[in-house]
């Protein structure tokens, strides 16, 4: 088959998201409904209301898709037969992994072992032609010097010299960063190499880096996650995500995350084993923290304390290690994604939070 016959489209039938009432995978559930799609969204608990309500709610909004919930678990083999069933493609969001709440060893599990069976129940569907997986730019980023330029050619196994010995087997159980990059890896390499073998379908990849943009429900504000910093910032508390308060932010909107998701679905260009960084659309949506925080002054001017890195004066008090660089280009070559500025992005993120009540005016 070529990759025209492996594309997707809405008269193809239904599709499949997991982890839909997460902060990326709501946002793939609402553009696929956009584009007509009939989404059947895989939840763990289908009676949760602060999981599932804004997801019944997109089916009021006039869309010509429609999503429905259908429950699922990663840790509970065949629990996706159902919902695969019949399906043209899968998009895999869902993961196990919180923000920091797990042991690495549960970090690797999650995020990988876990989706051997995800992949058995796309074979059994005998109906999906692509599936989708949202990866991570942890699968490509690895030990290089400061400013050097990612992309998908790039894999965190890369340079094991610089890891300086953290980067083995045995540093799954005790690392969380290398049991998350691991992991990520490779699920790629194996969704790549069943998909190859099986030959009924495709397997493509989304690796998003620093994803921030407006949050469709207050549920999708976790903790240590992107957009939680910034709303932190806003409330006027130091920035911690980073080394001593500083990091270069590599910035995409989640709406454009969502997007590439469904672009992979349809894509005639990119075939099995293919994979897209996304992160910023140029070197305007790389921002060092204390560069973010001063955006985030000018943005919002009626806010009196922004939080952020430790200044001095109108400069930061220490440098910051320049990294990770990486651009969205394929994306935008092979699947025809189109950006929004950062800007947008960041006023929208914050407007969320106030539209959502986590934010006080």
């Amino acid at each position: 088959m070529s990759a025209h016959e492996y594309a997707v489209s809405p008269a193809d039938g239904p599709i499949a998201v997991t982890g839909a009432s997460g902060y990326i995978g709501s946002w793939i559930v609402q553009d696929c409904m956009e584009q007509g799609y009939e989404v059947r969204a895989c939840v763990r608990d289908a009676t949760n209301p602060a999981k599932t309500e804004h997801l019944l709610d997109l089916n009021t909004q006039g869309m010509r898709g429609q999503v429905s919930l259908f429950e699922a678990d990663l840790f509970k083999p065949g629990s996706y037969d159902e919902a695969f069933k019949g399906c043209a493609a899968v998009i895999h969001a869902g993961a196990t992994v919180g923000f920091n709440r797990e042991t690495p060893q549960e970090v690797y599990d999650g995020c990988f072992k876990e989706n051997a069976h995800v992949i058995e129940s796309v074979k059994r569907s005998g109906s999906v032609k692509r599936f989708v997986f949202t990866s991570s730019f942890a699968a490509v980023g690895h030990p290089r010097p400061a400013g050097y330029v990612f992309t998908e050619k790039d894999w965190c196994g890369d340079n094991i010299e610089g890891y300086k010995g953290r980067w083995s087997e045995e540093s799954i159980a005790k690392d969380r960063d290398i049991a998350y990059a691991m992991a990520k890896a490779n699920t790629e390499k194996l969704v790549y190499a069943e998909a190859e073998a099986d030959g009924s379908f495709e397997a493509l990849a989304i690796l998003p880096l620093h994803v921030i943009g407006p949050l469709i429900a207050s549920n999708n504000d976790q903790p240590w996650s992107w957009q939680n910093h910034i709303r932190r910032m806003m409330q006027g508390s130091p920035y911690k995500g980073g080394r001593e308060g500083r990091m270069l932010w590599n910035c995409v909107d989640v709406r454009d995350v969502a997007r590439a998701h469904r672009l992979c679905m349809e894509t005639t260009v990119g075939s099995n084993g293919s994979r897209y960084v996304l992160s910023a659309a140029d070197r305007s949506g790389e921002l060092f923290t204390w560069q973010l925080q001063a955006l985030l002054q000018s943005l919002f001017p009626a806010v009196g304390d922004i939080g952020g890195e430790p200044m001095d004066g109108d400069t930061p008090a220490k440098p910051t290690y320049d990294a990770p660089r990486a651009y969205c280009l394929l994306a935008k070559q092979e699947l025809g994604l189109e950006t929004f500025d950062l800007e947008t992005t960041v006023r929208d993120t914050v407007d969320s939070y106030y539209a959502v009540g986590l934010l006080e005016h």
